[in-house]
């Protein structure tokens, strides 16, 4: 994993990477060869901040089609010699992703790609996923040797066969080889004992057992936290179900620290459930401020939570952060100076890509504070993070007049289905450019049902003029 490195919001290589619809717009304006460097630089140096949530291959995609791209660049970097090195989804997951994309538009350049990195490629069953949902039964078929040849006919070979059928994203491959004379038998043996594997873990789990009492599950939570795994939150569950109220002096105590950190995060996250409102809780939450205890605090949604938010906003910690979504998500009216404040201090002090302002973000908006507009503006054109964008799209859709002609126009393109969605609903249809967008997302059967939904809202009363 690499952190990458994002060009100036100004430029188009910088637009392409956030997924910003003003890249579109300015790549197919922009000399041809220009904008396919630009574009295959996104694809083949993934830009996301968080890879496996936010959504690029089908902006990506489409301007593959608008700009009549070539695939050789796509096909150099899956077939490289980095492949023989490096396994991790994360070096070729946007590139494949691209490619299904494409192959369901109807491009057979990259339906063949697929099939090649599929055989033969690190990230095969990456590949595979992808066939799944546009191959035919002929090409899939035509795959088994090449993918079945991965899994030789050892013990450890057969293990791994077991795992892959058993976690296949996709298991229309697995299900049409099964049927074949050649492979059936082996499949079928390999589904069996990845279903048994599955059911042991269910009938073995290292949990929690019946009997266990307040100090078994302390024991538990503290085993976790030394071996690296936390797990005071299902702790906390566990112990809503065994507590006694002869138990709470005990809980009391190990929240104040009496037993250790896991016990003491456990007690806080099991009270702030069980006595929500109590602000003897509050207390041992300000006293400790530290992760546990700002971790239990943002579980809290009483108002004696937001009471509390109100004094601990200015504070310059965790706990103040804490304090700040906790008034952007639950405050009212009277507290949209504070949130204000906070939104404006975090980006000053943190940036516009810190996961801080994704509360923020929705707090401006939920309160319609007008006065942020121009902050969120600002998150808007520069964040690298295309979720955050679209809760600053859907912000200013709230606190900013000019959103509709502005940037609710160029969200159109936006790689995030919900900031289209956004879009869809705001546009100004004065725009020349809006009216034939609205109608290529509704004819376009890979866009989202519900910006389609959304899309017909808005050109359904103007067709029946």
């Amino acid at each position: 994993m690499f952190e990458p490195v994002i060009a100036p919001s100004g430029t188009l290589l910088g637009l392409l990477q956030r997924g910003r619809g003003d890249g579109t717009l300015h790549a197919l304006a922009a000399p041809r060869a220009e904008a396919l460097e630009a574009l295959n630089q996104c694809v083949l140096r993934d830009p996301r901040q968080d890879w496996q949530v936010e959504n690029r291959s089908l902006y990506y995609a489409r301007l593959y089609l608008d700009l009549a791209g070539p695939l050789g660049e796509i096909e150099a970097h899956l077939f490289s010699a980095d492949d023989l090195v490096d396994e991790e989804d994360h070096r070729t997951g946007l590139a494949l992703s691209v490619l299904g994309h494409l192959a369901s538009y109807g491009r057979d350049d990259a339906l063949m790609l697929l099939r090649r990195y599929a055989a033969s490629g690190a990230n095969w069953a990456w590949a595979l996923d992808e066939l799944a949902l546009r191959d035919d039964d002929e090409g899939l078929r035509s795959l088994a040797a090449a993918v079945l040849a991965r899994f030789p006919a050892t013990a450890e070979g057969e293990a791994r066969l077991a795992a892959a059928v058993r976690d296949a994203y996709e298991p229309r491959p697995w299900c049409l080889w099964e049927e074949t004379p050649q492979y059936g038998q082996r499949l079928r043996a390999a589904r069996q004992q990845g279903s048994f594997d599955r059911w042991q873990r269910q009938m073995n789990p290292s949990g929690p057992r019946p009997g266990w009492g307040v100090q078994a599950v302390f024991d538990w939570a503290a085993d976790g936290l030394r071996r690296g795994t936390p797990l005071h939150v299902p702790a906390a569950r566990c112990l809503a179900a065994v507590a006694q109220p002869e138990d709470r002096s005990a809980i009391l105590a190990a929240a104040a620290g009496a037993d250790g950190e896991a016990a003491r995060a456990t007690a806080l996250h099991h009270l702030v459930l069980a006595e929500p409102d109590n602000p003897a809780v509050l207390d041992l939450i300000e006293a400790a401020a530290d992760e546990p205890a700002v971790a239990a605090y943002e579980r809290m949604c009483g108002p004696e939570a937001v009471e509390r938010a109100r004094r601990w906003v200015h504070r310059p910690d965790a706990l103040g952060e804490a304090a700040a979504a906790t008034l952007a998500a639950r405050g009212g009216a009277e507290d949209a100076g504070l949130v204000l404040g906070a939104l404006r201090s975090t980006v000053r002090g943190a940036g516009p890509d810190t996961r801080r302002l994704f509360a923020l973000v929705d707090g401006a908006g939920r309160l319609a504070i007008g006065c942020a507009a121009p902050v969120l503006r600002h998150i808007y054109r520069e964040t690298a993070s295309s979720h955050l964008r679209g809760r600053a799209a859907r912000a200013l859709a709230s606190t900013d007049p000019s959103f509709a002609a502005g940037f609710a126009v160029e969200c159109l393109w936006d790689c995030e289905e919900t900031t289209r969605e956004v879009a869809a609903h705001h546009a100004e249809t004065a725009d020349a450019r809006v009216a034939p967008r609205l109608r290529r997302l509704a004819a376009d059967p890979a866009e989202e049902e519900d910006v389609q939904s959304a899309v017909r809202s808005r050109i359904a009363p103007e067709s029946a003029v």
